[in-house]
């Protein structure tokens, strides 16, 4: 334990100077160009060029493989308590269980044994560990590891505010760039590799759209080896303005984020006919060109600085880095733009009504979009009342159907019957009294506000 935790302050140390340093970076904005397809080092492809591996080669692509979740955020944004990966969001299904699930149906139908590895926080290792026992008689093995524990600085100061290594609000898990240096400090890390374990596909837990494509796989194996870095992108919509994109800078791929990009360009950075593709978080990375970079101290990821207020008043800043942004760091790195289908994230109640509703079905742990959904999902704006997921359920005697819904906004206290159904753009404005929309209410390109009461009729 305090070899651990000299190490993660050593990692702390040389983040901290490199802040004092360059400060929030950006970056040259004259220097970026979009990424062009025929550029060597610098390429997007497209999902439709891949091609896709026969049954019988599959088992040895995923003989290669370990499926990483990073699992280190609670369900706070969402009112719960605990690992996010623990919510309920289909069919009385967690991201957890669905994850195991897909891998589950994987390792059963092609006799293999691909690794689920969970990267944990402080704040949900604990729970994980116990959360994990109801898998045990699964063909799942699933492992876990720490990402560091940093100390959340005073902003007046630039001093850490922790009195001890047990004042957990004074300390921070730093972002998800911390993975490169955690996983390679895992005790099962060189066992992997003995094992053959090539490539490590690494997402959200959240995503509940990334999920193990054989497709990619099987290129980066049998037609691009030297390709260390795989990062999917996908295209952009007005919903994904603030995501990271793919840039060329200086002649190498690299990943923009918000936070890079000096304010006086942020609206040309969230211009959807600039940047037209965004990072998924969906990453295929070579097992042992990540133990390379981490053992030839070679990574130096662009520093986010975050902004938080303690309980007790005080103004602290975390340091954090972003998995995406090695990609700089690695040789050969390229995009590939996949469907939408592949992103799709749960990070408040607008998304989970998505996911929980008719738009989709759930096979083997793996949402899939309903057939009669003829375009792209529609937009859901779910105001602060549906915030908390408890309350959020509270409003909803069932999910109504949205097959044919373009945008549904909602604001103030509503509630909906059974069997309600949504076409087109239904906004609901409303401060006042209760708007009960009846069981079987079908509501068409509805505009609702004011003080009022929608009843049967």
């Amino acid at each position: 334990m305090l070899q651990e935790a000299t190490v993660q302050l050593d990692s702390f140390k040389g983040l901290f100077r490199r802040f004092l340093q360059e400060g929030a970076q950006t970056i040259q904005w004259d220097k970026i160009k979009p990424p062009a397809a025929n550029m060597a080092r610098s390429i997007v492809l497209p999902y439709a060029s891949l091609d896709k591996p026969n049954d019988h080669d599959i088992k040895g692509l995923l003989d290669q493989l370990v499926v990483i979740k990073l699992n280190g955020g609670l369900g706070t944004t969402m009112g719960c308590v605990g690992p996010k990966s623990v919510i309920d969001v289909r069919d009385d299904m967690t991201f957890l269980d669905m994850t195991v699930r897909q891998i589950e149906y994987l390792n059963n139908r092609y006799h293999t044994n691909v690794p689920l590895i969970l990267m944990n926080s402080f704040n949900t290792h604990e729970e994980t560990d116990h959360v994990i026992q109801k898998y045990h008689g699964s063909t799942v093995t699933i492992l876990t590891f720490n990402q560091s524990k940093f100390p959340r600085i005073s902003k007046d100061t630039l001093l850490p505010v922790a009195k001890n290594y047990l004042d957990h609000e004074a300390w921070y898990p730093p972002g998800h760039g911390d993975i490169y240096e955690s996983l390679v400090a895992a005790p099962f890390f060189e066992s992997l590799l003995l094992q053959g374990r090539q490539y490590a596909f690494i997402s959200n837990v959240d995503n509940l759209g990334a999920t193990v494509d054989t497709s990619i796989l099987n290129y980066l194996i049998n037609q691009a080896p030297k390709c260390e870095f795989l990062m999917e992108v996908t295209d952009k919509t007005r919903a994904d303005i603030k995501g990271g994109t793919l840039i060329d800078y200086e002649g190498k791929t690299r990943l923009l984020e918000i936070a890079q990009v000096p304010k006086q360009h942020i609206d040309d950075f969230k211009s959807v006919t600039k940047f037209r593709i965004f990072n998924t978080n969906n990453l295929w990375i070579k097992m042992s060109a990540i133990k390379k970079v981490v053992t030839n101290k070679e990574l130096e990821l662009e520093i986010i600085v975050n902004h938080k207020n303690m309980e007790s008043g005080v103004n602290v800043i975390q340091l954090e880095t972003a998995v995406g942004s090695a990609m700089k760091h690695f040789e050969n790195a390229i995009g590939i733009n996949v469907p939408r289908s592949r992103f799709l994230p749960v990070k408040n109640t607008s998304d989970l009504f998505l996911v929980k509703s008719n738009l989709y079905h759930q096979e083997k742990g793996t949402l899939v979009m309903n057939p009669k959904r003829l375009f792209e999902v529609p937009l859901v704006k779910l105001g602060d009342e549906f915030r908390v997921v408890s309350k959020f359920l509270a409003r909803f005697a069932t999910i109504p159907d949205i097959l044919e819904l373009d945008h549904l906004t909602v604001t103030g206290d509503v509630t909906f019957g059974r069997h309600v159904s949504l076409k087109g753009t239904v906004i609901m404005c409303h401060h006042g009294d209760r708007i009960d929309i009846p069981v079987g209410a079908v509501l068409e390109n509805k505009i609702v506000s004011g003080n009022l009461r929608i009843l049967d009729h």
